[in-house]
């Protein structure tokens, strides 16, 4: 199967790692041309000078890139790359994208005979390495069939969601409340550092209660008591991805004033910190507001 694969970024390059050699025939493209050119090297497999030269042939493209924006304007970049994909093809977009934008690229690809799945990823760097990503996709059963020896070599579990944008919808839902959990769990131990309660404690209660959840049980523990706040996820993508679910609430006329006064915290999060903050550095923002630092007192 001759596949395409755009954008090598920290997922999709170990994502594209997996799918180096047979069964498989793969080209590569990203925008950093040494990038691409290292990967292939290590590879051994096919570099693209440019997406349309990568798209060429392919029975598959993949593309996994920051948002929905680089990926519409990659493919609307002078119609040459839209018109390069083979009719017949798929497009798989792994990105984590908005719905909206993966509906309106469907349509346009339809009209083209080509298939497009919104196929976005979670677990990190870590599970796209072990090739055990979750994959939650939308889009028409036939047409994902024809892809899904492509996806298994990347993803360990995976979840038809819906139609054409309803993986994108639940992804973006997933990443709100990551993004509400880390704002919560850094509130909730900032105030209990001020009434005294040293976070180490207050972490071993609540990680063995109900107020746990992934970011008490990891995130915190391993990145902000340890201050070592190791960047594998931007803020700026995480605060992406919140947006969208804060906007498709609005768009379905869904009450979700959380969500939405978390994409405004994230907002302002990326305005203090910078574009090269991880995603849990946002705990940074609440402690410079509350005077505190939440640590372990090692670091």
């Amino acid at each position: 199967m001759r596949i395409a694969f755009l954008g090598l970024g920290a997922i999709g390059r170990p994502m594209a790692s997996h799918l180096a050699g047979a069964p498989f025939e793969l080209t590569v493209w990203n925008r950093s041309g040494a990038k691409a050119r290292a990967f292939a090297k290590h590879h051994n497999v096919a570099v693209a000078e440019s997406a349309v030269e990568a798209v060429k042939g392919a029975e598959v493209v993949i593309t996994c890139l920051p948002s929905s924006v680089e990926v519409l304007a990659l493919l609307s970049k002078d119609g040459k790359l839209i018109g390069a994909i083979e009719r017949g093809a798929v497009l798989l977009d792994c990105t984590s994208g908005d719905p909206a934008t993966s509906r309106l690229l469907a349509s346009e690809l339809e009209k083209r005979g080509i298939g497009f799945i919104d196929a976005p990823v979670s677990g990190g760097v870590v599970a796209a390495e072990g090739g055990k990503l979750t994959v939650m996709w939308g889009g028409d059963e036939e047409v994902f069939e024809r892809v899904r020896p492509v996806v298994e070599a990347f993803g360990k579990k995976i979840v038809h969601c819906g139609p054409v944008g309803a993986g994108d919808a639940l992804k973006a839902v997933n990443n709100a409340l990551l993004a509400v959990h880390i704002l919560s769990a850094a509130e909730g131990l900032a105030l209990l550092k001020k009434a005294g309660v040293d976070p180490s404690v207050a972490l071993d209660v609540i990680n063995a209660s109900s107020g746990r959840s992934n970011s008490s049980e990891n995130l915190i523990p391993q990145r902000v008591l340890t201050r070592a706040f190791p960047r594998t996820f931007r803020l700026a993508l995480l605060e992406k991805d919140i947006g969208i679910a804060a906007s498709l609430a609005t768009e379905l006329g869904v009450a979700a004033p959380l969500i939405a006064l978390g994409a405004e915290r994230y907002a302002e999060a990326r305005r203090q910190l910078g574009e090269e903050a991880d995603h849990v550095e946002a705990v940074k923002m609440i402690e410079a507001e509350n005077g505190v630092e939440i640590s372990d007192g090692t670091a």
